[in-house]
């Protein structure tokens, strides 16, 4: 019994010493700022970050580490990152991609629903679409809720959850899709003959 009081009682100690080294993103920073005040190169801080599949892609609330002992190895990156993209996301922005998510997908799965948000972010990063989620979402005559109000509702956590993980861990999930509609109710066939990347629930996704 000593022995187990003991025990509780040093992972205790063991827990509270452990120090945070974890920032939370505020407004307006990027990766390469947070790592030049914590002392630290870009290299070391995406290190570090391994969730972070783009670096020019982090938003408001998001948790980065920056402790760079405990570095974890990361895989190389197959893709070339847009370097003049976005660098952080603010918080109208991410409301509007939650939102945009909530009235195009509200009915799919999960999975679908980070699609679709994925599906804005890669047009962001694409040359043949605006540099702004904001100006992808309100491009004219890309997205029906747009035109039909329904973008203007609030979004659900779900869809909050959806657009989070657009932005971290589920980045690809699309498959660098820059399209998607339900071929079952969709009054436009022109997407009909574009190679499809990926289907999920009732959205069928397109390069």
């Amino acid at each position: 019994m000593k022995k187990l009081i003991f025990l509780l009682t040093f992972l205790t100690t063991l827990f509270m010493a452990v120090p945070s080294f974890a920032y939370t993103v505020q407004k307006g920073d990027t990766m390469s700022e947070i790592a030049k005040q914590n002392g630290l190169s870009l290299t070391e801080l995406a290190k570090a970050n391994p969730q972070v599949k783009n670096l020019d892609l982090i938003y408001i609330g998001q948790e980065i580490h920056i402790n760079k002992s405990n570095t974890p190895p990361q895989k190389p990156s197959r893709g070339k990152r847009n370097e003049h993209k976005i660098s952080g996301i603010s918080q109208s922005d991410f409301d509007l991609l939650a939102r945009i998510v909530r009235a195009e997908a509200q009915s799919e799965p999960f999975e679908g629903k980070v699609a679709v948000a994925s599906v804005v972010l890669n047009r962001v990063e694409s040359p043949k679409f605006p540099n702004t989620i904001k100006e992808v979402i309100y491009q004219r005559g890309q997205f029906q809720p747009v035109a039909n109000g329904q973008v203007n509702k609030p979004a659900d956590q779900e869809s909050i959850k959806a657009a989070q993980a657009a932005l971290s861990d589920m980045r690809h999930i699309a498959k660098g899709s820059l399209f998607f509609y339900n071929p079952d109710i969709a009054t436009s066939r022109w997407l009909d003959s574009r190679e499809t990347t990926v289907v999920i629930g009732q959205h069928v996704f397109k390069n």
